[in-house]
């Protein structure tokens, strides 16, 4: 059997750290910036971890070997 393929749209989005965890980038931060305040912006600086929930998920469907 052939090797099954990592989603491409997953592998821009999600990172996985060596403990197992997905980590992400915030959503919100790429343009239309004048329109958020400043809280916002600062609360959405550097990557995040997705909750175990939303972890599972991502794994299960878009890393086939995670």
């Amino acid at each position: 059997m052939p090797k099954m393929k990592t989603k491409s749209g997953a592998k821009k989005r999600f990172r996985l750290t060596a403990s197992g965890k997905v980590k992400i980038s915030p959503a919100f931060k790429r343009h239309n910036l004048r329109k958020r305040s400043q809280s916002m912006k600062r609360k959405a600086r550097g990557p995040e971890m997705a909750t175990p929930m939303d972890a599972r998920s991502i794994k299960k469907r878009f890393f086939p070997y995670a």
